[in-house]
């Protein structure tokens, strides 16, 4: 698939999504602000093709501050930050509702590798190894983040990111219309069953 023509299918797509979904914005809305304190939404620095810089948005789920003290500790089973709505928000993926308009500025695609935070590193043997030194870095800085993907599907939270990186690689060789396709078919298929933190497994 060309460049224009996922450009295109993600357009049309988001734009579609972002107007069918408006109702339950108001909803998932005033759920978190009747369930914690804090912002409805969520901004966080993401990393986009070529490496531009750029704020992803989200619904949030976590406490306000949730990372004050602990810097960006990515969240674990049973993580006392995430917050009652919070914890249905992920598990179905609606936190990540508000991307619609990520993709619908260009920031990112439907389909692509996940969109990393600057400067994250990787933990290889206790030794701290940068992202950008992990192989698989550089093809998949190539090509737009996606908000799903293979990896986001089919790979446990706790693997490597080198082992990560390699289904984004697997992605990016063989991506095509029918793949990406496929790819969302099966997201909204996990998002009716409200299964994301599990991802991983056999869907």
């Amino acid at each position: 698939m060309s460049r224009l023509a996922k450009r295109a299918f993600d357009v049309a797509l988001a734009g579609i999504g972002l107007l069918v979904s408006a109702p339950l914005w108001l909803v998932v809305g005033a759920a978190i602000r009747l369930d914690s304190r804090g912002p409805i939404f969520f901004r966080q620095p993401r990393v986009g093709r070529g490496g531009r810089h750029f704020d992803v948005l989200k619904f949030r789920s976590m406490v306000a501050d949730a990372e004050r003290g602990v810097g960006p500790l990515q969240a674990t089973e049973g993580d006392a930050r995430i917050t009652r709505v919070g914890g249905v928000l992920r598990a179905t993926a609606l936190d990540e509702l508000p991307q619609l308009w990520n993709i619908l500025r260009g920031d990112m695609s439907f389909v692509g590798p996940r969109a990393l935070r600057p400067a994250e590193i990787e933990m290889e043997g206790g030794v701290s190894v940068p992202l950008e030194q992990v192989p698989g870095f550089v093809e998949r800085s190539g090509v737009p983040p996606g908000l799903t993907g293979i990896a986001q599907i089919y790979a446990p939270r706790d693997i490597t990111r080198r082992q990560k990186f390699r289904f984004d690689r697997l992605y990016i060789r063989r991506q095509s219309f029918m793949l990406d396709l496929r790819l969302i078919m099966l997201s909204f298929w996990i998002t009716f069953r409200g299964t994301w933190e599990a991802r991983g497994r056999k869907f």
